[in-house]
């Protein structure tokens, strides 16, 4: 995945000196140690609907990488810890041997040099349009009209993806995603194109418009970021996801978060591609 998807999800790919940084030298796997500890460390930052902290409470109570976190914790029979980090040092976190999980991550080439990925993927988010309510939108040919007015961050792979699929309309593009948002709020277009997940904090924000998900649907598989090695432990995790997966347990914890959120589930795409419709 580009640094640009990536930013989508204000998540930034690991910096290259995290990269140099020292592996931590240990003498068992992480299921041993996570057994011998009583816990499992999943990193989390607040980022809804993947990662959610009560602000009353201070319990990370909600998000699919909590409750993706507190079934595999109970599954090893011992208790979940979260540990708070950034996107950006959560690879340093996971080398240091700081946590042991990050939900959430995209298994980028970049990535697979400092840490490992399981090969089932954790879930899918798609490119999808935040549209005005009352525009008809299913196609991206629904969308390639002239006078329909598509705003996008320039230089991405969305502004790519609009120049080829939908030429006749009025694409119109901005420096990032704030400002391409802003354009849909104050009326100057008639959709903004983004991956998914940050349409979700808009339409919360905005409280209108409709997230669609266009055919024919261009989807990303993201992942879970483990400690580079343990071959052990990567198999375990690649086991539980897809279990979680193909039972659609991950999209009952995705869509459970959305409500958690303030979002009806309804109105957000799906995050297993086989329901993209």
């Amino acid at each position: 995945m580009s640094i640009n998807r990536r930013s989508l999800f204000t998540v930034l790919a690991a910096a290259g000196g995290m990269l140099a940084l020292p592996f931590t030298v240990r003498a068992e796997g992480t299921l041993d140690e996570v057994k011998k500890r009583g816990s499992l460390r999943v990193g989390v930052t607040q980022a809804p609907p993947w990662y959610s902290k009560d602000p009353k409470t201070g319990e990370w109570s909600s998000g699919l990488g909590v409750f993706m976190g507190k079934a595999m914790a109970q599954s090893l029979g011992v208790k979940f810890e979260p540990v708070e980090v950034s996107w950006g040092n959560a690879i340093a976190a996971l080398q240091g041997n700081k946590i042991d999980i990050m939900f959430m991550l995209d298994a980028t080439a970049e990535r697979k040099q400092a840490v490992d990925f399981p090969q089932a993927p954790l879930l899918w988010y798609s490119l999808a349009v935040l549209a005005r309510d009352d525009l008809p939108v299913k196609t991206w040919a629904d969308l390639d009209k002239p006078g329909v007015r598509i705003a996008v961050p320039q230089a991405t792979t969305m502004d790519r993806w609009v120049s080829a699929h939908t030429p006749k309309a009025d694409i119109q593009r901005f420096p990032g995603n704030a400002e391409a948002i802003a354009a849909f709020q104050s009326g100057r277009v008639d959709a903004v194109c983004l991956f998914h997940p940050p349409l979700l904090a808009a339409r919360q924000k905005l409280g209108k418009g409709k997230i669609v998900v266009p055919t024919p649907a261009e989807s990303q598989p993201s992942s879970a970021a483990l400690r580079k090695g343990d071959s052990a432990f990567a198999a375990w995790v690649d086991k539980q996801l897809a279990d979680y997966y193909q039972s659609g347990q991950t999209e009952k914890w995705y869509e459970q978060a959305l409500a958690d959120f303030g979002l009806d589930p309804k109105l957000a795409p799906p995050v297993m591609k086989e329901l993209i419709k």
